[in-house]
């Protein structure tokens, strides 16, 4: 890692937590913040697993205290937030198969198996952003890899991450099967992200088919994409992966995702 990097525990410094959510909401599109699962599980994730939930910070040494000023996205303060990332652990045998169906599918295990007493062995990484004005910085690499080290600490065997890949929303009518073949002359993938996860030695293990299933009304969906959506059918919508499916009928507006499970150990 960088040496003006610091890797910190973002439950343990709450005086950066409106920082870090100020950088991670420049990374997604709005209505990725509505997954019910989200809603349901992530409460309880904060509170069983904190010590996968880190921070990247440049400015100080790693457990400085609170009170410091901070600047996201800027140099407005002693320390600034660069990226930040999260995971679950869950128990998985090492197959395609018994693999949690998407992020979704990831919260549900975790906290499932938690609440079961089930020891887990695998890091499943749900989330890493970086700055957008940092980026070409190998930020997210560093991130990843801090994230890997904290799963092997803690004796988790693998990680493994249901990757967003960011140029798949130019092309939301291609399925994520055929996307997943798409590389360029040298044999590394087309898109960039997951580009980074195979630079860290990670390889594809294959589809994950709904990992994200968001529902609301017309009205909401309006709302979260800036669009109108006057008739029941198929939209493209800013920043999705597939389509969005609308039953003005019924007011209700569909987003099932699919990601691209990844290995890194």
């Amino acid at each position: 890692m960088d040496s003006e990097l610091s890797a910190v525990v973002f439950a343990e410094r709450p005086d950066l937590h409106e920082a870090s959510r100020s950088v991670l909401h420049q990374v997604w599109p709005e209505f990725i913040f509505h997954d019910a699962a989200s809603e349901r599980y992530v409460p309880l994730v904060e509170r069983y697993f904190p010590e996968f939930d880190l921070l990247l910070v440049e400015g100080e040494a790693e457990g400085g205290g609170a009170g410091q000023g901070v600047g996201a996205g800027s140099d407005g303060g002693n320390v600034r937030v660069v990226a930040g990332g999260w995971g679950v652990p869950v128990r998985w045998d090492g197959s395609y198969e018994d693999l949690p169906a998407g992020y979704d599918g990831a919260l549900e295990r975790s906290v499932a198996q938690y609440g079961s007493g089930v020891a887990p062995d695998t890091l499943v990484v749900m989330a890493a952003a970086v700055d957008p004005a940092l980026r070409a910085r190998g930020l997210a690499g560093a991130l990843l890899t801090a994230l890997r080290e904290k799963a092997i600490a803690a004796g988790l065997s693998r990680v493994v991450v249901p990757v967003r890949p960011t140029l798949k929303a130019r092309y939301p009518l291609t399925s994520m099967a055929e996307f997943a073949r798409w590389t360029r002359d040298d044999g590394l993938h087309l898109d960039p992200w997951v580009r980074t996860h195979q630079r860290l030695g990670a390889s594809v293990l294959g589809v994950a088919e709904d990992s994200m299933i968001i529902g609301g009304t017309v009205a909401e969906w309006e709302k979260w994409t800036g669009m109108a959506l006057p008739g029941s059918g198929s939209y493209v919508v800013p920043g999705a992966l597939d389509v969005l499916r609308v039953d003005r009928e019924a007011d209700r507006a569909v987003y099932r995702e699919a990601n691209l499970w990844m290995r890194h150990v």
